[in-house]
């Protein structure tokens, strides 16, 4: 039987609710969400169970040593948390060269940055949670400890990532990523069970001890140990001198509504970029061609902004502020002709990832992403522990005078955003699109598909989305349009067809009814998406 062999066409519906809802991209995470909340827990605590148990249920997207950022309405206001983790203190463009590196690599040391997860889970607990975390993680601690079969999507990605580690990792200290994510010399196969105990035991100290393990006990012993007798760069002190960092959420306003991100080093304020060009232009109640034209320039002219500015806050030559102006949005839209442009950094004035929402019937709602990058990340598996470590540092460039130019303790950019929407001060709802690059533009989408298309949650992720590539190139959805796709070549855009949705995001959405607290939940089709609802 091909679990992954879809004939006809299938519908999802908005999944309605009052006490509570997660939305995930896996159904046992959203189902350990929504047992904490029964349990006495809020969004926050449902938020933290949903997103260790996805370490567990879904490694090929995030893992215990990645990072995460949250955005949290609770008590009338939003807050922000960025647990992204810096460079290595003994890294440097330098050092990589004298190692014979002319560029960030993708796997081994080289690219491995401080782990934020577990620091996010023990943060959100303390300051909003109402539950320890040896009970919010139990879900998680029983799937890795228990064994569970693997989902249908999460099984192609697994199959996908085996297939290219077992040609790019080579050296020994790859070993335990094989051990640990191929037993038996390949990857689980869908609904087969596949479990971790090492994972379990990792999860189980965390909980005990609020993530100091991890930080500044035997986990972090561990982590230094391997990373030394590897040549790496992370080292004892890196890991217990971090801390996650509370953060003001930014904003811009979009037709009455205002679109919530996390400010650099995240990527949100690309799509804030884009939403803020999309402001000055009148759209019609069912997108056109010229409004997917606008929609691609405008994506094009965020991104390049983005990767010209976005860095750690304390390193770039410009501010947030700045980049959100309205005569900077006003110039950049200025440049939207009738043809499809290559795009180039404009001059603002001076003054692999998994998503998941929840919210309660008491009004928290969480908007909550975590990651490993590229997968499964670096490649290297803590011996013992389970432990997959993000690569996220091969987001910084190899140049000294970049704002994002490597540096020890230096956060690199990132593409990792959870959203938030409100509308006068009054929250509407957490949303994301996870994906790598394709996150802002699913962001500027999904937002648009709800606000100016007036879809419901779960057609407003349904619908078929582009993804602007490089230069011109443009890939798009096997569903999207033809006619469309045919008038936006004709404007001079390279369009070409994908063969399904895998590159084009997975998101989740949670809208709440002011007045009657009423929550309506969609999730992804592109994935093993579920709402679990109380």
């Amino acid at each position: 039987m091909d679990y992954l062999y879809h004939p006809y066409p299938s519908q999802r519906v908005t999944v309605f609710a009052k006490n509570g809802v997660v939305a995930t991209s896996q159904p046992l995470a959203a189902q350990a969400g929504l047992e904490v909340l029964k349990k006495g827990g809020n969004a926050i605590d449902a938020a933290i169970a949903a997103a260790a148990c996805l370490t567990v249920v879904e490694p090929t997207s995030n893992g215990i040593g990645g990072d995460a950022f949250a955005l949290v309405w609770t008590n009338g206001k939003l807050y922000g948390l960025n647990a992204s983790g810096y460079a290595p203190k003994a890294i440097s463009i330098e050092a990589l060269k004298e190692r014979g590196y002319t560029e960030m690599p993708k796997y081994g040391f080289a690219p491995v940055t401080v782990p934020g997860a577990p620091a996010a889970w023990a943060a959100l607990a303390k300051r909003f949670g109402r539950l320890p975390l040896a009970e919010t993680l139990a879900p998680a601690i029983a799937y890795a400890e228990n064994g569970y079969p693997v989902s249908p999507v999460l099984g192609k990605y697994w199959a996908n990532a085996y297939r290219v580690y077992k040609e790019a990792l080579n050296g020994p200290e790859f070993a335990s990523w094989f051990a640990t994510f191929a037993p038996g010399g390949r990857a689980p196969k869908i609904g087969e069970v596949w479990a971790s105990p090492d994972h379990a035991a990792t999860l189980r100290s965390i909980a005990e001890t609020e993530a100091e393990s991890f930080y500044r006990g035997e986990l972090a012993e561990k982590i230094a140990a391997f990373s030394k007798q590897y040549g790496g760069f992370l080292a004892a002190d890196d890991l217990a001198e971090y801390e996650p960092e509370w953060v003001e959420p930014i904003s811009v306003s979009y037709r009455g509504y205002e679109v919530w991100e996390i400010p650099p080093n995240g990527q949100g304020i690309v799509a804030l970029m884009a939403i803020n060009i999309m402001s000055g232009f009148d759209v019609p109640s069912v997108p056109d061609v010229e409004t997917h034209h606008r929609q691609i320039e405008a994506m094009k002219l965020a991104f390049a902004d983005g990767k010209a500015y976005i860095a750690d806050c304390r390193y770039m030559n410009c501010s947030p502020d700045e980049l959100l102006s309205e005569s900077f949005a006003a110039m950049r839209r200025a440049q939207i002709g009738e043809e499809a442009l290559t795009p180039e950094p404009g001059t603002p004035p001076k003054g692999g990832t998994v998503y998941l929402a929840a919210a309660d019937g008491e009004g928290n709602m969480v908007s909550y992403i975590q990651s490993n990058y590229m997968g499964f990340g670096s490649g290297l598996v803590v011996p013992g522990t389970g432990i997959a470590l993000h690569n996220r540092g091969h987001n910084f460039v190899f140049d000294e005078h970049h704002p994002n130019g490597l540096a020890p303790r230096k956060k690199p950019y990132h593409t990792i955003i959870p959203g938030f929407l409100t509308k006068g001060g009054t929250p509407v709802g957490p949303f994301g699109v996870m994906g790598g690059f394709m996150q802002p533009q699913g962001h500027l989408q999904v937002i648009m598909n709800t606000i100016d298309f007036d879809l419901n949650p779960q057609a407003a992720l349904d619908a078929p989305r582009w993804q602007w590539m490089e230069g011109k190139t443009v890939l798009v959805e096997p569903h999207f349009p033809r006619h469309i796709a045919e008038a936006l070549a004709r404007k001079g855009h390279d369009i070409r067809f994908a063969l399904d949705g895998g590159p084009f995001g997975r998101g989740q959405i949670i809208w709440r009814d002011p007045d009657t607290g009423v929550l309506a939940a969609g999730t992804e089709p592109r994935t093993d998406g579920a709402v679990a609802a109380w």
